[in-house]
């Protein structure tokens, strides 16, 4: 993993460089700080936790760029004070599972957002939610900006993985074992007469019971 930082000054370590584990956000924020590097897939357990087993070899990466600043808010006392936000990028891939063939594919992410840092988990409470792009978070003077990233990109994850055009049906799909696949892969006609189905989402035909009654009953009924 790899950092830089774009402005010098003591917002992370000796020399300008920033710890992205130990990021003293409030000073990165006051002094407009910008910093950017890379991180592994192997380096987010959580996020590596979604990666297919036989996907475990292809390594994934993404890049992140920080940028802290400050805004002028109103205060309760009707005076303008300078407030600090923080805004993240990140951008790069991660291989998961596709729910259609079971194959493994690559997941691009881009995440930009922006949020105001606040001190506390009550201050972030009371603080009034009216821009919906506007995060609220507590930062601190050893503030994990890697734990934020990976908080993201699990946000980013898509609720049904899957490709955009599936090189193939998984077997077990295409057998019927995996449920609505299964319909369409069996090719059934429209218009079933036999097997008691009417060809309406394979519902029973009443009429072909009531018919099947009938045959039954035609011989004599009762045979003792």
């Amino acid at each position: 993993m790899t950092q830089q930082a774009g402005k010098s000054g003591g917002a992370g370590g000796a020399g300008g460089v920033v710890d992205p584990h130990a990021l003293d956000v409030f000073e990165f924020a006051r002094s407009g700080r910008q910093a950017a590097g890379g991180l592994r897939i192997s380096q987010l357990p959580r996020l590596s936790n979604e990666v297919p087993a036989d996907a475990r070899e292809r390594e994934a990466s993404f890049t992140w760029q920080a940028e802290g600043s400050t805004q002028p808010e109103l205060q309760d006392d009707g005076s303008e004070a300078p407030q600090p936000y923080l805004r993240l990028a990140v951008h790069g891939s991660a291989w998961l599972e596709c729910q259609r063939c079971l194959a493994p594919y690559e997941q691009a992410f881009d995440v930009d957002a922006t949020y105001r840092l606040v001190a506390s988990e009550e201050e972030a409470e009371a603080y009034p939610l009216d821009d919906d792009e506007l995060d609220v978070i507590v930062g601190s003077r050893q503030f994990d900006l890697v734990d934020l990233i990976e908080e993201e990109l699990l946000l980013s994850l898509p609720l049904v993985p899957k490709h955009d055009v599936c090189p193939q049906v998984h077997e077990s799909l295409s057998s019927g074992a995996g449920g609505e696949l299964a319909g369409e892969a069996g090719g059934q006609s429209s218009d079933e007469g036999e097997g008691g189905k009417d060809g309406e989402g394979g519902k029973p035909n009443p009429f072909a019971a009531l018919e099947a009654l009938k045959r039954d009953g035609g011989t004599g009924g009762n045979t003792h």
